[in-house]
C-alpha cells in the first residue's frame, strides 16, 4: 500500500482548499415576479403617441438621471427655485451622506479580498519558567529583553464565498442608497414645484379678494349715498358692510395660508423663512399633458422601486454569508522582521526572523458547536430576505396606485374645469343682470349681494382647480419616476445635491 508522506500531504491539502475558493453559497438571485397590468386603467388613450414622444426621449433605465422635467412648464422662476433646492436642501445632503457611508462600507468589504499587512516595533520583557528551559524547578532563570521590528501579513482564502457574498451585499447596498438618493431628489423636485404652484394659487386668490374688496367698498359707498338720499333703508347698508367685512376676513385667511406656504418653500430651498420672500404672482392655467406609458416601464423608472429591488439583492447575498459560517475558514498568516536582545543589533543580518502560523502558514478553523447561533443567523437572513420581497411588491403596488390616482385626478379635473368655466360665466352674467335690475328698482340689494357672492365663490373654485391641476401634474410626473433626458452614470457625491 502506497502512502504519501506528511510533508507532501500539506501542499495537496492546500491545493484542494484553494480550488474551493470563491465558491458561493448564496441562492441564485432572481427578481421576484409581480403582477403587472398591460395598461393603466385611468390612462387617456386620446393623448396618443405624439404626447409620449414629447415627454419620453430615451429608453428608461433605473440608473438614468431623472432630468430637469420641470422645464416642461416653461417657468424660469420655477427653474431657478429647483436649482436652489438641489444645491442647498438639507434632506438631499443627508441622503448624499448616507450614500457616502454605503460606498465606504463597500470599500471596507472589498478590502477583505486582499492580504492585510501591518508593521510593529517595540521591546518585550520576559522571564521564562525553569520548566520551559528544561531546568530544575528551583533553578535560577534571568529575565531578558527582546527587541522586535516586523511586518505581519494575513489573508483569508474565500473557500465558501463568505467574503464574496459580503462584498456582493455591500455593493447592492450602495446601489440601493444611490437609488434612494435619486428618490429623495425626485421627491424634493416635486415638493418644490408643488409648493411653488400652491403659492401662485394663493396669489391668484389674494388678487381675487383684493378686487372683490375694492368692488364691495365701492358698492358700500353707492349704497350709503342712496341711503342718505332716502332711496333705500338702512338694511341694505348693513348688508353691504357685512359683505365687505366678510371679504376682508377671507382675504386675511388667504394671506395666512400664503405665509405658511412661503415658509415651507423656504425650508425646501435650505433657507430660514426670515431670509426668503416670494413676490406675488397669480397662477395661470397650466396645460401640460403627461403620457402614462406602460406599467412595465414603471418598474424601471421609479427610483424607490429600484431601491427596494437592490435591498432584496443585498439580503439574498447575506444568506450566502450566513451559510458560509457553517464551513471552515482558511486564513494564511505570517510575519517577517528582526529581533534581538540588544537594540543596537536589531537590524543585523543575523537578527532576521520569520513566523508562519500552524499548518504551514495556514490557520484552518472549523466550527463545531455554538448553541445554534449560526443557525439563528441564517434563519434571520432568510426572514430578512422575505421581508424585503414583501416590501418590494408593496412598493410596486403603491407605485401603480399613485400613477392611477394621478391619471384619474387629471382626467376628472379636466372635466371639472370645463364645467367650472361654464359656472363662472353663468355667475358673472347673473351678477350683471342683478345689478341692472337693482338700479332699475326691479330687484332687491339682497339679490345683488347673493349674485356677487356666487361670482366670488365660482371664481375662487376655478382658481383652486387650476392650482390642483398644476400640482396633480407634478404628482403624476413624480409617480412616473421623472424624466429621461440625461445620460446614465454613477452619481458623484460632490454633485449629488446639485445634479
Amino acid at each position: 500500500m502506497n502512502t504519501i508522506p506528511f510533508a507532501r500531504r500539506i501542499p495537496l491539502l492546500l491545493a484542494t482548499l484553494l480550488t474551493l475558493a470563491g465558491c458561493s453559497l448564496a441562492p441564485v438571485y432572481e427578481r421576484p415576479q409581480v403582477a403587472t397590468p398591460a395598461a393603466f386603467k385611468e390612462a387617456d388613450p386620446a393623448q396618443g403617441a405624439a404626447a409620449a414622444a414629447r415627454w419620453k426621449t430615451a429608453t428608461p433605465a433605473e440608473e438614468r438621471h431623472r432630468g430637469e422635467w420641470w422645464r416642461l412648464f416653461g417657468d424660469e422662476t420655477l427653474n431657478a427655485l429647483e436649482a436652489e433646492a438641489l444645491a442647498a436642501n438639507q434632506d438631499l445632503k443627508a441622503a448624499a451622506a448616507r450614500l457616502a457611508q454605503a460606498r465606504a462600507l463597500e470599500g471596507s468589504a472589498r478590502s477583505e479580498r486582499v492580504p492585510q499587512v501591518d508593521a510593529g516595533f517595540g521591546p518585550t520583557r520576559q522571564r521564562p519558567s525553569p520548566a520551559s528551559q528544561g531546568l530544575d524547578e528551583d533553578a535560577s532563570v534571568s529575565p531578558n529583553t527582546l527587541w522586535r521590528v516586523q511586518a505581519g501579513i494575513s489573508y483569508e482564502v474565500d473557500l465558501f464565498g463568505r467574503v464574496a457574498s459580503t462584498v456582493e451585499a455591500a455593493s447592492a447596498d450602495t446601489q440601493q442608497y444611490e437609488a434612494l438618493l435619486r428618490s429623495v431628489q425626485l421627491a424634493l423636485q416635486a415638493d418644490v414645484a408643488q409648493a411653488y404652484f400652491l403659492l401662485r394659487e394663493l396669489d391668484a386668490e389674494q388678487a381675487l379678494f383684493r378686487a372683490t374688496v375694492a368692488l364691495r367698498g365701492e358698492a358700500l359707498k353707492l349704497v350709503q349715498r342712496r341711503f342718505e338720499a332716502g332711496d333705500i333703508g338702512e338694511l341694505d347698508v348693513a348688508r353691504a358692510r357685512t359683505e365687505l367685512a366678510s371679504a376682508q376676513s377671507e382675504a386675511h385667511g388667504v394671506a395666512r395660508r400664503r405665509a405658511v406656504a412661503e415658509h415651507a418653500l423656504a425650508i425646501l430651498l435650505g433657507k430660514p423663512p426670515s431670509e426668503f420672500a416670494f413676490a406675488a404672482r397669480p397662477l395661470d392655467r397650466v396645460a401640460v399633458h403627461v403620457p402614462a406609458g406602460l406599467p412595465s416601464a414603471l418598474l424601471e423608472r421609479r427610483p424607490d422601486i429600484a431601491a427596494a429591488e437592490r435591498a432584496m439583492a443585498a439580503a439574498n447575498a447575506r444568506i450566502g454569508a450566513a451559510r458560509a459560517a457553517f464551513f471552515p475558514r482558511l486564513t494564511l498568516t505570517g510575519a517577517l522582521g528582526y529581533e534581538s536582545a540588544e537594540l543596537g543589533d536589531l537590524f543585523q543580518w543575523s537578527s532576521r526572523t520569520f513566523l508562519l502560523g500552524p499548518l504551514a502558514g495556514a490557520m484552518l478553523s472549523l466550527p463545531i458547536f455554538d448553541g445554534g447561533r449560526r443557525q439563528a443567523a441564517l434563519d434571520r437572513s432568510r426572514a430578512a430576505y422575505e421581508e424585503d420581497v414583501a416590501r418590494y411588491r408593496q412598493t410596486v403596488l403603491g407605485a401603480f396606485r399613485e400613477v392611477e390616482d394621478g391619471l384619474a385626478s387629471l382626467r376628472i379635473l379636466g372635466n371639472q374645469t370645463q364645467a367650472q368655466d361654464e359656472a363662472v360665466a353663468a355667475a358673472e352674467r347673473a351678477a350683471r343682470l342683478s345689478q341692472l335690475q337693482y338700479r332699475e328698482g326691479a330687484a332687491s340689494y339682497f339679490e345683488v349681494i347673493d349674485a356677487d357672492r356666487s361670482v366670488l365663490q365660482q371664481r375662487r373654485v376655478s382658481v383652486q382647480l387650476d392650482g390642483e391641476r398644476a400640482r396633480s401634474t407634478v404628482a403624476l410626473i413624480r409617480a412616473l419616476g421623472g424624466g429621461w433626458d440625461a445620460e446614465p452614470g454613477r452619481l458623484p457625491l460632490a454633485a449629488a445635491a446639485a445634479d
